[in-house]
């Protein structure tokens, strides 16, 4: 809960090329039994696109479980949206 990990992470890919402008946003947050959800939120840029909440025991398998996918966002071509370092 007190960790860095708890910042969302604000994804998005555009290549007008095949136009596309996509968003993947990321989030850890504490569940009411003492675990760990890790929520994603995807879609195009401009729509409210689609919600999915995976809950784990612990807050340390979320993290691990949100980082995989923020690594396979990455390596299909997702960068950080640049907006990420205010609160």
């Amino acid at each position: 809960m007190g960790k860095e990990d708890a910042c969302p992470v604000h994804l998005r890919r555009i290549d007008p090329t095949q136009n596309m402008r996509r968003f993947y946003t990321l989030a850890i947050q504490p569940t009411l039994f003492g675990g760990a959800s890790v929520i994603r939120n995807w879609g195009r840029i401009g729509t409210n696109g689609q919600s999915m909440m995976e809950t784990f025991d612990s807050e340390d398998e979320a993290a691990a479980a949100s980082l995989r996918l923020e690594r396979a966002k990455r390596r299909r071509g997702y960068t950080a949206s640049g907006t990420t370092g205010s609160s």
